[in-house]
């Protein structure tokens, strides 16, 4: 099998000041395969891709791609070398076609001085033609992040790569936009191009990859054939220890008592007519496929957007809401599916982050803010969700995705919420960090806040929520419970069924 081996790595190492970030790495790449990668953030994964893909140098080390040692200085060099990498942050120019996106690098090294723009989007509707069916001249800041994700791999393919990374490329994708992907890697490994393919979904890699590597504080732990091992033996590899259960104990029996009543609630080009409640103590799931109106319903409940009308009842008093701050007064918060754009300020302190949402907690009478409450109030909230980080004033940036998240859930809980909504709240976050979130989901449902959940990865609504509603195409569908939450009913209810009007 040697000989099947494009890319070897050994001994590597990369320091950032007195943090090791990769200790004497050591990876092999076969051709043709789909290698997945897998480990908690923080583990060194993301730092070995910038290696790879000569964004950063290492302090020691050796590369070998074909048997012949290689020092990859630039990510320019990397695609010389036949390297192609799609981060998981998409890096496009949002104020320029998609055509001239997917074709920039190439257009930089032409010598023509003028730009066959018509000649560009027929390439482009070639290399579209096995993804997704977006129009090639649209602007890419008129894209949904689902088709901006596809724009990003899309140009990949465009450089004739014989090493393609991937890093979390399903994050912002349907499910029938992922099955796409799936497929076309598998073409791709079956031409001879070898994958490198980071996710923290075991599902994906179980299906899809045929070797998994596990990395853990900067060290490689162990490589295994996919069809050798169990998502458990990963999971306990990533973390280093054993996780018994993803997923905290459900209630037994939902009370009678009402949080959340929402009837009849409507906004005219995106959802309609929509009801169901939230019992107190329970867990409310929502699905559906990208675009079905589940944030859309959810930020219209709260006034973040749209002109909605309907009646919305929170523990039992009708709500008359002008807008967000009216929401967060009575109570009621939305957590963003967009952890960096919306969830947290990355470049403010992690205590300036937490108290954000209702400043006035943490100021004195003339509207100063007080930072020893600020970050008394910080400090508490940390301690109750397990947040590790260096200092309260260390900014929001320099923690990994699960701890960023959590910052992100301290800001919902500083105003003592009795309803949180959690849009696609484990996204990007690594299994140890996933685990320990729900957990605080649950906790926070038994103390009597309310809790909805709106995710695109199924196995979390099922293993997470106590029922689960169905979206889709602006209403409510149904609802799966018990032993009817599964995988296949809620599919169902997301892309065949009439929709229903209402939901008990």
């Amino acid at each position: 099998m040697q000989d099947d081996v494009i890319l070897r790595i050994s001994n590597l190492s990369r320091s950032f000041g007195p943090v090791k970030a990769l200790r004497g790495i050591d990876f092999e790449l076969r051709k043709g395969e789909i290698h997945a990668i897998a480990g908690e953030n923080g583990a060194g994964k993301s730092t070995l891709m910038n290696v790879i893909d000569g964004i950063l140098q290492p302090d020691s080390g050796e590369i070998v791609l074909d048997g012949k040692p290689v020092k990859i200085s630039s990510p320019t060099m990397a695609q010389k070398l036949g390297i192609g990498f799609v981060h998981q942050e998409i890096a496009l120019c949002p104020d320029v076609s998609v055509a001239e996106n997917i074709f920039m690098a190439k257009t930089n090294v032409s010598r023509s001085w003028l730009m066959d723009y018509k000649k560009l989007e027929r390439e482009a509707v070639d290399v579209f033609r096995q993804l997704s069916d977006i129009d090639p001249s649209v602007l890419v800041k008129n894209l949904s992040i689902s088709n901006q994700q596809l724009v990003e791999i899309a140009k990949a393919l465009t450089l004739d790569c014989r090493i393609l990374i991937l890093d979390e490329p399903t994050a912002a994708l349907t499910e029938t936009e992922a099955q796409t992907l799936f497929g076309i890697m598998r073409k791709l490994a079956d031409q001879g191009i070898s994958i490198i393919y980071i996710s923290h979904r075991m599902v994906e890699i179980f299906d899809n990859c045929d070797r998994v590597s596990v990395f853990r504080d900067g060290q490689h732990i162990v490589t295994n054939n996919v069809a050798d091992i169990l998502p458990s033996d990963v999971v306990n590899a990533m973390v280093g220890r054993v996780i018994d259960n993803l997923y905290p104990e459900k209630q037994e029996a939902p009370s009678d008592e009402v949080t959340l009543d929402v009837r009849n609630l409507t906004e005219a080009t995106r959802f309609r007519d929509v009801n169901f409640t939230l019992k107190k103590g329970e867990i409310l799931g929502i699905a559906g496929l990208i675009g079905a109106g589940r944030s859309e319903i959810v930020k219209g409940i709260c006034q973040l957007e749209g002109d909605v009308t309907g009646q919305v009842w929170l523990n039992g008093e009708e709500l008359k809401l002008r807008n967000y701050q009216d929401s967060i007064a009575k109570g009621m918060v939305y957590l963003s599916e967009d952890r960096k754009g919306d969830g947290v300020f990355l470049d403010l302190p992690i205590a300036a982050n937490v108290s954000a949402l209702k400043l006035e907690q943490v100021a004195n009478g003339i509207g100063l803010i007080q930072s020893g409450t600020e970050e008394a109030q910080a400090e508490a909230l940390g301690r109750k969700l397990n947040l590790k980080c260096g200092s309260l004033n260390d900014p929001v940036s320099s923690l990994s995705g699960g701890n960023q998240q959590k910052v992100a859930l301290a800001k919902m809980l500083s105003v003592n919420p009795r309803l949180i909504f959690l849009d696609e709240p484990t996204r990007g976050v690594d299994v140890g960090a996933k685990s320990e979130i729900h957990r605080i989901l649950r906790e926070l449902a038994n103390d009597g806040v309310g809790i909805v959940v709106i995710s695109s990865e199924l196995p979390e609504l099922i293993g997470v929520c106590d029922r689960v509603l169905v979206v889709r195409e602006g209403r409510i569908s149904g609802q799966v419970t018990g032993d009817e939450m599964t995988e296949e009913n809620i599919m169902h209810l997301a892309s065949v069924m009439d929709a229903q009007a209402s939901v008990a």
